[in-house]
Formats: structure tokens, C-alpha cells, sequence
């Protein structure tokens, strides 16, 4: 019977493996070195082909694939969003992701990303507003505070430098299990009982909340100069989180236009309302921001280079170590064009 060999083997990041990485590394060094890895592939954004997620809707949801490649690696992610499986015991966002060298076709690593998507979103979100929120910013409001609550607000801590989060939550009991799970974590921790009360005094705002509606979870009169407002819930048609005046009073940051029009804040707005796409401030091309009263709005729906980033980054980390375990998933023949042999030569399970 053939044995596979080292190159059919393709290596495999579990659920456990990958909280096992993150705890090893430690979650701000692994925030950071993912928010490296997303900026130096937008610094390439030109290379990479894109295109809008591929998605599949359902009255109770979406499944979406998520490719890209830069010429040599090629990644793709699978990935859900059902805000119903909360009420369900489930989780409302799930994904896994592979990543394969274009020179042979071959799969290099095969991935969870439910938490890796987490911690790329956070990195993305914090990486951004390194480049537009108001330099010194200290405060941080989080509205809704579900599964990546926890994951924003230390990405802000590690890479922008908040010491105080605000948090707001419809639910009450997911505001009072964010806090818990801050404690102790180097960041001072406020529950609010209104989104008002959450923005007060604070120069970064982030929205975050699960359900698949046209919301309006920030109104135009909420919102003050100055300010930088992360909106990171809105990711699918016809769920959006802001106020269309917010979107008019403010300079739009986007990763990649022809997606989030159909998917972000700007999918209520004119075909032409003006944004800037992100590659270009991180690389000199456009301007970020530029005055203190200006606000400046990151409508962020997540994109394949994001992904790709950080599939990279887990390839990276993984090679020779003892968080991840070898598949074997490709076939292979002594001979490549005896597959057929392969498999007759195989020996019958008792």
C-alpha cells in the first residue's frame, strides 16, 4: 500500500491548535504581527486579484467564498453568517481556509478560521485606525459586544494604544460577559446603558452588532466632530449599521468598492458617492486624515487579502512546529499517471 509522501502531505490548523498558537505567542504580539501582514499586502494591493465575495444567500443567512491570489499563493476562505444561530446555541459566523502554491496546485495549509477571522478583523480594524483616528486616542466606544468585542478592543490596546473601552450592547448580559472577559487584560472597562452614553468622550467608535436589518445604531446627532468611526457590522445586503447623514458628514475609507457597495454602509448611498480606498493612504496615494474635526468613517466588510494575510501569517508560524498536524489529502502515485494502479493496489480494509 502506498504511503504519502512529505509533499502529498498538507499541513492542518484545529480549533485547538490554533488557541494553542495564539496562547504560545500571546494575543497582542499575534494582533500586531497579523496587522504587519495585512499592511504589507495592501502596500501590494495592485498585485493581487480581486474580486467581491461569492455568495450564496438564504432567508436565515449567507455562505460565502472568499478567493484571491498574488501570483504565487492562492487562498480562499469558506465562511457563514446566520445572526440566528445565536438564539440557537451556534455560532452566527464560522470558516475555515486553505492556502495552495500556484506553481503546482497544491494545497500548502489547511485552516480554522473562525478565530483566525476574528483576530483578522480586529488586526484590520486597528491597523486602519492607526492611519485615521485622531492621534492619542485613549477611548474606544464598542457597540455591541458579541463574539469580536473582546478581540477589538485589545487589537485597539496593542496597536493604536486605548486604555479605556465603553461598552453597549441591546443585550445586556453580552456587555457584562465582554467585561468579564477584559478583566485583567490592561484596559479600563466602563458598561453603558445607552449607545449615547457609550460615545461620551471617546475618539473611536466602533459598531459591531449581528442582526441582518437596516439598522441605525448611531443617528447623525450622535455623532461629533473629530471622531473616528470603525462600522465593521455591516457585511452583507441589506444590513447596515449607521445613519445615511453620518455617511455625508464624514470622508469614507473602504477596502475594495465594487464589495462594499453591495455589502457595506455605502450600499445606502448614491452608485457614486466618493470613498477612498485604503491601499492607497497606506501607501501615499490618497490622504487619511487631515484636521482634527474631520471624521473619518472605516466602512470595513472584510476582504479575501485580508485572509490571505492572514493565511500567510499561520503558514509562517506553524512550519516545524507542533501546532498543526499533517494531512493526507493528496493523492499520490509512484507513477502520476497510474492513479487508477494506485488504487487497486490498495489494501482492502478488514
Amino acid at each position: 500500500m502506498n504511503q504519502p509522501s512529505e509533499k502529498a502531505l498538507v499541513p492542518f490548523v484545529s480549533v485547538e491548535n490554533m488557541m494553542r498558537l495564539v496562547h504560545h505567542i500571546g494575543i497582542e504580539t499575534v494582533l500586531r504581527d497579523l496587522a504587519d501582514y495585512v499592511e504589507a499586502d495592501f502596500r501590494r494591493w495592485e498585485l493581487f486579484d480581486k474580486t467581491p465575495r461569492v455568495a450564496s444567500h438564504s432567508d436565515v443567512g449567507v455562505i460565502e467564498l472568499m478567493p484571491t491570489s498574488d501570483g504565487e499563493a492562492y487562498g480562499f476562505k469558506y465562511v457563514n453568517g446566520h445572526p440566528k444561530n445565536t438564539s440557537e446555541g451556534l455560532q452566527t459566523v464560522t470558516a475555515f481556509g486553505l492556502l495552495a502554491d500556484v506553481y503546482t496546485g497544491y494545497p500548502v495549509l489547511l485552516t480554522e478560521m473562525t478565530v483566525l477571522t476574528a483576530l483578522r478583523t480586529a488586526a484590520t480594524s486597528a491597523m486602519v485606525a492607526k492611519h485615521l483616528a485622531p492621534k492619542g486616542s485613549k477611548t474606544m466606544a464598542m457597540i455591541g459586544n458579541g463574539a469580536q468585542s473582546e478581540f477589538q478592543t485589545l487589537a485597539m490596546k496593542a496597536i493604536v494604544g486605548i486604555e479605556n473601552v465603553r461598552l453597549y450592547d441591546v443585550d445586556a448580559a453580552a456587555s457584562e460577559k465582554c467585561a468579564r472577559n477584559l478583566k485583567g487584560q490592561g484596559v479600563n472597562v466602563t458598561i453603558c446603558k445607552t449607545p449615547e452614553e457609550a460615545i461620551q468622550g471617546a475618539q473611536i467608535l466602533t459598531t459591531c452588532t449581528a442582526d441582518k436589518k437596516n439598522a441605525t445604531i448611531l443617528s447623525d446627532n450622535m455623532v461629533g466632530a473629530g471622531v473616528h468611526i470603525n462600522a465593521i457590522g455591516g457585511d452583507c445586503p441589506g444590513k447596515t449599521e449607521l445613519a445615511a447623514d453620518i455617511l455625508n458628514r464624514s470622508d469614507v475609507f473602504v477596502e475594495f468598492p465594487p464589495q462594499t457597495r453591495i455589502e457595506g454602509e455605502i450600499q445606502q448611498m448614491p452608485e457614486d458617492f466618493p470613498v477612498t480606498e485604503m491601499w492607497e493612504v497606506i501607501e501615499g496615494k490618497a490622504a487619511g486624515r487631515c484636521d482634527d474635526k474631520q471624521i473619518t468613517l472605516f466602512d470595513g466588510v472584510g476582504f479575501a487579502i485580508e485572509d490571505f494575510s492572514a493565511l500567510r501569517y499561520i503558514r509562517d508560524q506553524v512550519k516545524d512546529s507542533g501546532f498543526c498536524e499533517n494531512l493526507d489529502m493528496l493523492a499520490d502515485p509512484d507513477d502520476p499517471r497510474d492513479l487508477f494502479g494506485m488504487v487497486q493496489r490498495a489494501v482492502p480494509v478488514s
